[in-house]
């Protein structure tokens, strides 16, 4: 283990390899599952603030899904997440001309259209968050939809806390990761 702060990472952030091969998963996290999107309570608002400017990038089942789902949903955990289609893709996921899942948010955020990239749940994925009273653990989510990222990530000797360099400082900010990585790297 790997603390930091109020943060507890499981080595396998340090010592697993992995890079998003999205030409051969087609955005399989956005689809497979039984939930959307995990959202944090103080993401609600930036849903709300961001919908405007990311309705027309959606499909017309996303846009039902949302019109009859809400903006977000709380789940029988009492946990936040964004609506699915179907109970299985995400409201917000769109596709693209190759097949591919792409986010809503994130193309409007792509195109300066919103200041809010998308949930820092998939941003951060495949680490995923459990918060306690005194502290966060950050693990390793592994999934076999995400094997073709591992094969790249290996290839490309990439850890996962360097692929996710950006959103683990969107999380806990720069001086926190430069942490991380001198108490990884020494």
């Amino acid at each position: 283990m790997i603390i930091l702060d109020k943060t507890i990472l499981s080595d396998d952030i340090r010592d697993e390899h992995f890079v998003c091969d999205l030409h051969k998963c087609k955005g399989a996290c956005c689809v497979e599952g039984d939930l959307g999107a995990p959202l944090e309570e103080a993401e609600l608002k930036e849903v709300v603030a961001a919908y405007p400017a990311v309705a027309p990038y959606l499909s017309e089942e996303g846009k039902k899904a949302i019109a009859e789902q809400g903006l977000y949903i709380l789940d029988e955990e009492g946990d936040w997440s964004t609506p699915t289609i179907g109970n299985r893709e995400c409201a917000y996921a769109t596709y693209d001309q190759k097949g591919m899942l792409k986010c809503a948010f994130e193309q409007a955020y792509r195109d300066g259209k919103t200041a809010w990239m998308k949930p820092l749940s998939c941003h951060l994925y495949p680490i995923r968050i459990t918060k306690y009273d005194e502290f966060e653990a950050l693990n390793y989510d592994r999934w076999s939809i995400c094997a073709d990222a591992c094969t790249l990530g290996s290839s490309l000797q990439v850890p996962i806390y360097k692929f996710l360099k950006e959103p683990l400082i969107r999380k806990y900010g720069q001086a926190w990761y430069d942490e991380l990585v001198q108490e990884i790297e020494g």
